[in-house]
């Protein structure tokens, strides 16, 4: 059924990426950055080269070809340790399948070393194992089961299911060393490249989509942004969410919520229009692409897209970033859809909030996934067709300076002159570009500690 799908998916992406552009759907044509495209980026950062690009000499534009389609798999492949980081965030918060206690980040760094740690996380790891085998799992539950076997590990015999176990076990025990080596980083200028070596995860959450409507406030108030002037809209890696890391809440399916939080805040604020909007996903994972594709067909058919918008209560955040996020949580999705019941949220994670909104066929249809890796591809446009917006939050630190600027060569190409690209991670700035940072939004979530994020707005010059 799996292989059928990726088929199927292949077929309507393809439909996708070369439909007319009069009939609003997008029409370019996906290319790795060439050698020309790239050499000021060589020549401004010759001394941060990767080692094998180095160790080469200067390129020729075959090995250069062959060497950015090698990189393009392996970032690919970075996408397996993301998604087992899923199954331990899984493993560590889901409410569903146990009513063993949650292993948060203080019972993470103890396991290994506390026996009542372990034996949370063996329960957990059994009971998760069982509900596997259950009749009718959850849609989250099947995925995670799916990619456990994908990755050859059974729950078919004893032996195999104890060693399943294990698998989760060990998969704890490396992400507990890993936010350890996360927790003594210095959190100066190197934020912003600090899951470089680290896999690249689809989980998300509603605060980078806070931070973004207050940077689409900013830049109309300062003239930015035009009223009705955003037409055409890239999203890079928009999330699937489940069992994300801060709360790993597993009781609603998988969603994708940023595509949709983005439209609803451009449509309040005049800056797009409701019936002229197009809004590009741009993505590497096949589930994020699979998703958004299956909910286009839903939409096609005249069905409505059921987005839940949980947040979590005990995140540390100052009174007055509570009272703003609530209020733009409390209206989140009444532009483009309309409140519907939540799924209930289950007693063990009642420091969840939650509602619910049912997104409209017509703006569902206007979301678009594209297959494209931004550090080593960009979309080859019609001049008319190119992106007023590219948006791209908790995306650019997965990568190095070198990967980053070849990304902000890329995103540069995709933008029409005047159009913007609005991240929370500042890129470097070492190789000229017409991409220019031409403002910085703060947003202070929390005083005690002090928790400052910030949106970073670039223009695209000429």
């Amino acid at each position: 059924m799996r292989n059928k799908l990726a088929v199927l998916f292949g077929v309507t992406l393809m439909l996708v990426c070369f439909a007319p552009a009069g009939l609003g759907q997008s029409s370019g044509r996906v290319e790795f950055i060439s050698l020309e495209s790239a050499e000021p980026v060589l020549s401004g950062l010759r001394d941060a080269l990767p080692p094998d690009l180095k160790a080469a000499g200067p390129p020729n534009d075959t090995q250069w070809s062959a060497w950015v389609q090698l990189k393009d798999r392996e970032v690919r492949n970075r996408l397996i340790r993301g998604e087992e980081d899923t199954l331990v965030n899984l493993l560590r918060f889901g409410v569903t399948f146990t009513k063993e206690y949650r292993i948060d980040d203080e019972f993470l760094v103890r396991y290994g070393q506390s026996s009542l740690v372990n034996s949370f996380a063996e329960n957990r790891a059994n009971d998760l194992i069982h509900a596997w085998m259950a009749p009718n799992p959850s849609e989250g539950l099947i995925e995670m089961r799916i990619f456990v076997e994908k990755h050859g590990h059974s729950l078919k015999t004893a032996r195999e299911r104890t060693e399943t176990k294990q698998y989760l076990l060990d998969s704890l025990a490396r992400l507990g060393d890993e936010y350890l080596k996360y927790k003594s980083q210095p959190k100066d200028e190197r934020r912003y490249r600090m899951f470089q070596d680290r896999g690249i995860s689809l989980d998300t959450n509603l605060w980078p989509d806070y931070l973004l409507d207050s940077a689409f406030r900013s830049m109309l108030e300062k003239g930015m942004l035009k009223p009705g002037g955003v037409r055409r809209i890239a999203v890079v890696g928009p999330g699937l969410d489940f069992a994300n890391k801060e709360a790993g809440n597993d009781f609603y399916p998988p969603q994708t919520i940023q595509p949709f939080a983005v439209l609803d805040s451009l449509i309040r604020l005049g800056i797009s229009s409701a019936s002229t909007v197009e809004l590009d996903t741009l993505d590497i994972s096949e589930n994020v692409n699979m998703h958004v594709a299956r909910i286009r067909r839903a939409a096609a058919q005249g069905r409505s897209y059921i987005l839940q918008l949980p947040w979590n209560t005990e995140r540390p955040m100052s009174d007055e970033y509570r009272a703003h996020f609530v209020e733009y949580w409390q209206k989140l999705g009444d532009k483009i859809g309309q409140p519907v019941a939540p799924i209930p949220v289950p007693k063990a994670a009642a420091s969840t909030r939650t509602r619910a909104v049912k997104v409209r066929p017509d703006i569902v249809t206007r979301v678009i996934p594209l297959d494209v890796n931004v550090v080593y591809q960009r979309l080859s446009w019609p001049a008319d067709r190119a992106y007023d917006l590219v948006i791209g939050t908790n995306i650019f630190l997965y990568y190095g300076a070198f990967e980053q600027s070849l990304a902000r060569a890329n995103v540069t190409a995709m933008l029409r002159p005047g159009g913007f690209l609005v991240t929370n991670d500042k890129l470097p700035d070492k190789v000229p570009s017409e991409l220019k940072d031409v403002m910085e939004v703060p947003v202070i979530s929390s005083e005690q500690p002090l928790v400052q994020d910030f949106a970073f707005c670039y223009l695209r010059t000429n």
